[in-house]
């Protein structure tokens, strides 16, 4: 138990620490900009961001992972917020934490197994281009002290850490964002801050039930968007668990993250915070940055709180330019740049499924779509890949007028019309044999396919005789097939 807490806490204290108060700085704009999109008062967000990084940091799956109020999940809102208000809002969101919770005890995290690597490259990438987009806004009708700064802060961002000693101590998005806001104070320069965004909340967050009538309409209003939020925030949460596991080479207890991410939503909604859940940008700043425990992710949110309340007034002189710097390194470390190398050495199915899963997420800011266009598509190739391995060799003896088909393959939806043409029904022969020894029948319409053979034969005067089905095919062509119960086969010949 106590080695348990010393690896999940405190074996990287320093750089934990560090890690967490870069992120507890880039996710405060953040914060505020989702609640913009959202449509509700800046500090929903930044309640939202503190309440779940820090339940998550308790109750999570994969340590270093940084979760809070997301773009993703801010889109999902907008309708529901402009047509009901705030209240039906975390009222949407206790219930979201609910799917989550229930999504975990279903082990719906295990599904992630389904979703392929090219789908989980192509997420990446539009998660990439989605951050570099974002931050186009403040690079646009700004004077030249913008760009001056965004590029100076991206030079202490990959430079600084070849400073010897020093580089490899302090997280240089931590140096970057320090520098320039001290630059700008000093210079007394007229750009954008972090104060220019919002107005920071100067209370702590306060237990509250969302004042919304307890009714099946109440219900059938924020169901839809429950699920959606739920839906999104755990293929968000999951995908993020796995670019973790790979850059930390760890793994991740993804049903334990499920019921986490749904712990932490019901703890921001009843904290007047909206849902949210992980967040890859974050995530990497946090394990670049030299994050590695749970320590990070819930100084994160601690120090958010902290600095939101105590430190508003140097808050507020953050230049949005230092901000913005530190996401495009995000956006550059987040995209797979091999994924573009490996266009020309991985097969074509896989580069459309990595391509379309990138435009797809990138067309509609909806991460969900994207994965499912994704997985839809690896779904479809690997079936059409699976149902050429299939093929049906013949032999004829002579002596006992027996033709004897040998089936070698998967037989299911995308092989089961190759596997009725590969039979000459119009051969003149008293007996057929149909060894399905080394085959494998996987659906019903193999089964159908089959009891069509079956038929065809018979219907030309051979007697057949289907041999050496392996177990589980047997059950299913006893449960389904109608070849070898008389009344069905004249039903079916009868069509």
């Amino acid at each position: 138990m106590l080695s348990s807490i010393r690896n999940n806490w405190f074996s990287n204290v320093r750089g934990d620490l560090l890690a967490g108060i870069v992120v507890a700085l880039a996710l405060i704009p953040e914060a505020i900009a989702f609640s913009i999109i959202a449509g509700v008062d800046p500090k929903v967000g930044l309640y939202a961001s503190f309440c779940i990084a820090v339940v998550i940091a308790f109750v999570g799956g994969r340590p270093g992972m940084i979760s809070a109020a997301t773009g993703a999940m801010a889109l999902l809102m907008v309708t529901l917020v402009k047509e009901h208000g705030l209240e039906y809002l975390l009222a949407a969101t206790l219930l979201t934490g609910v799917f989550q919770i229930i999504a975990g005890y279903l082990k719906l995290g295990a599904l992630m197994r389904f979703v392929s690597r090219s789908v989980v490259t192509g997420f990446v990438n539009a998660l990439a281009i989605l951050i570099f987009m974002a931050q186009l806004p403040e690079l646009t009708n700004v004077t030249w002290h913008v760009y001056a700064m965004t590029a100076a802060g991206l030079a202490i961002i990959y430079l600084f850490p070849l400073v010897p000693v020093v580089g490899k101590v302090l997280p240089s998005p931590l140096v970057c964002i320090i520098s320039l806001t001290a630059v700008a104070m000093i210079l007394g320069l007229d750009i954008r801050t972090v104060g220019d965004m919002g107005e920071l909340p100067d209370t702590l967050p306060v237990f509250l039930w969302p004042d919304v009538p307890l009714n099946l309409e109440t219900l059938m209003i924020i169901l839809p968007y429950s699920l959606g939020l739920a839906v999104v925030g755990l293929l968000e949460s999951m995908m993020t668990a796995t670019i973790v596991d790979d850059l930390t080479d760890t793994t991740s207890d993804r049903n334990r993250e499920c019921k986490g991410q749904g712990v932490a939503n019901i703890g921001a909604g009843l904290l007047g915070g909206m849902a949210g859940c992980a967040m890859i940008g974050q995530s990497i700043i946090n394990i670049k940055s030299g994050g590695r425990t749970r320590l990070s992710t819930f100084t994160a949110g601690a120090f958010l709180l902290v600095m939101v309340l105590v430190l508003d007034q140097w808050l507020v002189q953050i230049p949005m330019a230092a901000l913005v710097a530190v996401m495009i390194m995000v956006s550059i470390g987040t995209f797979s740049w091999e994924s573009i190398r490996n266009l020309r050495e991985h097969p074509l199915s896989t580069n459309i499924v990595m391509v379309v899963t990138v435009i797809v997420v990138v067309a509609t800011h909806n991460l969900a779509f994207g994965v499912l266009a994704g997985v839809l598509l690896a779904a479809l190739f690997f079936a059409n890949k699976v149902g050429h391995y299939m093929l049906v060799r013949s032999d004829y003896d002579e002596a006992s007028d027996t033709r004897r088909y040998n089936v070698v393959g998967q037989v299911f939806f995308s092989s089961s019309e190759k596997f009725i043409e590969s039979f000459d029904f119009k051969e003149a022969v008293d007996n057929v044999v149909i060894d399905l020894s080394r085959a494998h029948f996987w659906d019903i319409t193999a089964v159908a396919a089959l009891d069509k053979v079956v038929v065809k034969f018979r219907r030309e005067g051979a007697d057949v005789d289907v041999v050496g089905l392996n177990e589980a095919s047997a059950t299913i062509v006893d449960r389904f097939g109608v070849h070898d119960k008389p009344d069905a086969v004249e039903r079916l010949m009868a069509h």
